[in-house]
C-alpha cells in the first residue's frame, strides 16, 4: 500500500509540474513581444515568486481576479456533484445489471453522447417558457447552472459505473465463492460492491474533468460570473496571464481528484478483501 501511495504521489506532483509547466508557457504569451524565450524565463520565476501576472481585462492582480469569480464555480461544482451522486450512483448500478443494460442501451447511448451545450439551452428556454424569468433569483442565480452541471456529472458517474459494474460482473472469481456456498446476493454486497465503487473512485479525475468541461458551457450559457465563463473570455480576448492562472487551477483539480481517488479505491478494495 505504501508503495502504491509513493507511487501515487509522484504521479500527482508530475501532473502539476506539468500542469505549471503549461501555464507559464500561456502566460509568457502576455510579454512575449520582446521574445517568447526571455519572456517564459521572466515568467518562471514570477510563478515561483507567486505572482501570476495581471490581468489585461480587468486590470487588477489575475489572483485577485480568480478570488472574485472562484465562489461561483465552487458553488456550481459542489452542486453539480451533490447532483451527479443523488442520481448518477443509483442509475450505474440500474444500468450496470446486464440484462437492463441490454434493453436500455440505446436509451443510455443518447443520453451519454448528449452535449452539456444542449442540456443549458434546453433548461434555458424551460425556464423562460415556464414563466421564470419573473424570478431572477431562479434564473439569474446558480439553480440552472448547478442542475446543468449536476447533469454532466450524471451521465459521467453512471457510465463510470457502469464499466465497474460490466467489469466486476465478468470477474472469475464469483465461480470459486458459489462453489464455496456463498449466495449470490452475499457475493454482491461483500466483494462485488467493494469493486464497483472503487472503480468510481479510481475515475474521480475523469468525472471532476465532466464537471470542469460542463462548468465551462453552463456558466457561458447562463452568464454566470465564474472562472470557467472567465476562463472563456481570457482566452477570447487574449487575456494570457488570466488564462495561464484558471488553466492551472483546473488541471490542479483533475490531478488532485485522480490522486485522491485511486488512493481511495486502493484502500476500499483493500479493505474488502
Amino acid at each position: 500500500m505504501w508503495r502504491f501511495a509513493l507511487k501515487a504521489c509522484g504521479r500527482w506532483a508530475l501532473a502539476l509540474l506539468g500542469a505549471l509547466l503549461i501555464a507559464v508557457g500561456v502566460s509568457a504569451l502576455a510579454s512575449a513581444k520582446g521574445g517568447y524565450g526571455a519572456a517564459l524565463i521572466h515568467t518562471l520565476v514570477s510563478f515561483a515568486r507567486l505572482d501570476f501576472g495581471t490581468s489585461a481585462l480587468s486590470g487588477q492582480s489575475a489572483a485577485q481576479e480568480l478570488a472574485a469569480h472562484l465562489p461561483v464555480t465552487a458553488h456550481l461544482m459542489l452542486f453539480g456533484a451533490l447532483v451527479a451522486l443523488i442520481l448518477g450512483v443509483p442509475l450505474g448500478l440500474v444500468f450496470g445489471s446486464s440484462t437492463i443494460r441490454r434493453v436500455a442501451a440505446p436509451l443510455i447511448q443518447i443520453v451519454s453522447a448528449a452535449p452539456v451545450f444542449c442540456a443549458g439551452l434546453g433548461l434555458a428556454y424551460a425556464a423562460r417558457r415556464l414563466g421564470f424569468e419573473e424570478n431572477p433569483s431562479l434564473l439569474d442565480g446558480l439553480l440552472l447552472p448547478s442542475v446543468a452541471v449536476g447533469l454532466a456529472g450524471t451521465a459521467a458517474v453512471q457510465m463510470v459505473l457502469r464499466r465497474a459494474a460490466s467489469q466486476a460482473q465478468d470477474g472469475p472469481f464469483r465461480i470459486g465463492l458459489r462453489r464455496l456456498g456463498l449466495s449470490a446476493m452475499e457475493i454482491e454486497s461483500v466483494y462485488v460492491a467493494p469493486q464497483v465503487f472503487a472503480g468510481l473512485l479510481d475515475a474521480l479525475g475523469e468525472v471532476m474533468l465532466a464537471l470542469l468541461s460542463a462548468a465551462v458551457v453552463a456558466e457561458w450559457v447562463f452568464k454566470s460570473p465564474g472562472i470557467a465563463d472567465l476562463f472563456v473570455k481570457s482566452i477570447a480576448l487574449h487575456d494570457w496571464n488570466m488564462a495561464a492562472l484558471i488553466l492551472f487551477v483546473f488541471a490542479g483539480l483533475t490531478a488532485t481528484a485522480d490522486f485522491i481517488g485511486r488512493i481511495g479505491a486502493r484502500f476500499l478494495v483493500r479493505a474488502a478483501s
